[in-house]
């Protein structure tokens, strides 16, 4: 059924849209441009699309998870992002928080503690 497909399709992108955030914030120690930080999380096994990431790049700086210069000595100007320092708080609360989550999830899809 086509529609199923589609369904599971949004479903799936329902759940990517949870961790994106915090695949991002875990990757900038090192300044980054955005399609190097698409090609690093990529080789890692998550692929964001650049209609993704970039949206995403911009909103984390304003909310000041993230800090930006320009580089301009290469060919064409490209805007690196590196963590900031509220960055790193948030970083460490939401992977506090998504190793709690992946374990309760482990316990209830393996039907632990059901009653």
């Amino acid at each position: 059924m086509p529609d199923s497909d589609e369904h599971l399709d949004n479903l799936r992108l329902e759940l990517r849209r949870g961790i994106v955030v915090l695949a991002v914030l875990s990757q900038m120690d090192t300044a980054r441009y955005g399609y190097s930080l698409i090609q690093q999380l990529a080789a890692q096994g998550l692929d964001i699309e650049e209609g993704t990431l970039y949206p995403l790049l911009r909103r984390l700086e304003k909310q000041g998870l993230l800090e930006s210069e320009w580089e301009v000595g290469e060919a064409r100007p490209r805007k690196y992002y590196k963590i900031s320092p509220s960055g790193r708080e948030v970083l460490a609360l939401l992977s506090a928080d998504w190793f709690e989550m992946a374990e309760v999830m482990r316990r209830i899809l393996q039907g632990e503690n059901r009653g």
